[in-house]
């Protein structure tokens, strides 16, 4: 059975063949031209500066929170009771506020790159439609369904340069 199946396949290939032969076939990186686009390029440095503060006030959280659990584990047996519970509840208030900071950021993070997605596809969909019809294309794979790929067949570089270029 498996000797037939491989006869048909090789069958159907050596018939279909000669039409592959003249198809066009690209790649694309459809991630990577819409991430190394400018328009994207600029949206990450906006991004940093509106939730860097955020970021920023994050990590002096965490920071606070892991010095109280270091105080703590290195010397929580020699406290006072009364000491030891304090910190105990601090360190819970900032593992807290630190849960709920961090979720907020992420939210409002996501929100702010969905957004910028919206803005950017029909752009990125654009650009990508031109050059394929530019280089007259009649099969265009995503790149992470190709296991490997000459240079010369990769468009990406192609499409980011389009959509630079489209305002």
């Amino acid at each position: 059975m498996r000797k037939l199946t491989q006869l048909v396949l090789l069958a159907t290939l050596m018939v279909a063949g000669p039409a592959f032969a003249d198809m066009k076939i690209a790649v694309l990186n459809y991630q990577m031209a819409l991430l190394e686009s400018d328009a994207a390029k600029k949206y990450a440095v906006d991004a940093e500066k509106k939730f860097g503060p955020q970021l920023t006030k994050l990590k002096g959280l965490e920071s606070s929170a892991k010095g109280i659990q270091d105080r703590l584990v290195s010397g929580g047996d020699k406290m006072a009771q009364g000491e030891r519970e304090r910190l105990e509840l601090e360190f819970k208030q900032k593992a807290r506020d630190f849960q709920f900071q961090s979720k907020e950021l992420n939210e409002a993070k996501a929100v702010a790159d969905r957004e910028m997605l919206k803005q950017l596809k029909p752009k990125l969909d654009r650009a990508v439609e031109e050059v394929i019809k530019k280089g007259g294309f009649d099969l265009v794979f995503e790149r992470g369904a190709v296991i490997d790929v000459k240079p010369q067949y990769d468009i990406t570089r192609q499409v980011i340069e389009r959509m630079n270029q489209l305002k």
